[in-house]
């Protein structure tokens, strides 16, 4: 039984889904990213350590490099990450004001999510799952999906 008809028809185009896989799309987006990373990075006030796990256990040398020359094409891994932290970056700046919006990542958080630790501590210890995680709950905060 098909329910196609069930559901009224929507005047949006779908939204197209970009092709991680696509070096063609990740020429495309790596510099821009990293440099939103970058600008993330110093709103949040993280330290270069942080940063650095964040994108994945990136080491010190390559780190600067990249802050100096951030024209590069990075792995499906990366970019994914930057995208999930570029997400919550926006979320939070339209759920909260500039300043709360910028130190929430590095406050203690009661969500059982969390389970008191800050949600940097927490993305910090559980990767790209748990930037998925955040980035979700901060979509749902906000009324998304």
């Amino acid at each position: 039984m098909s329910l196609a008809h069930a559901y009224p028809r929507s005047r949006f185009e779908p939204a197209q889904l970009v092709d991680l896989n696509s070096k063609s799309e990740r020429e495309r987006l790596s510099k821009s990213a990293l440099l939103g990373f970058f600008r993330l990075a110093q709103a949040w006030r993280l330290r270069d350590e942080d940063a650095r796990e964040l994108l994945g256990g990136l080491s010190s040398s390559a780190f600067y490099e990249w802050k100096k020359n951030p024209a590069r094409v990075l792995e499906v891994d990366r970019i994914t990450r930057l995208s999930y932290l570029i997400g919550i970056y926006k979320s939070l700046h339209i759920l909260y004001g500039d300043p709360l919006a910028d130190e929430w990542v590095g406050l203690p958080n009661s969500n059982r999510v969390f389970a008191g630790r800050t949600p940097l501590a927490y993305m910090l210890g559980g990767g790209l799952l748990a930037m998925q995680t955040v980035r979700k709950l901060l979509e749902a905060r906000r009324g998304g999906v």
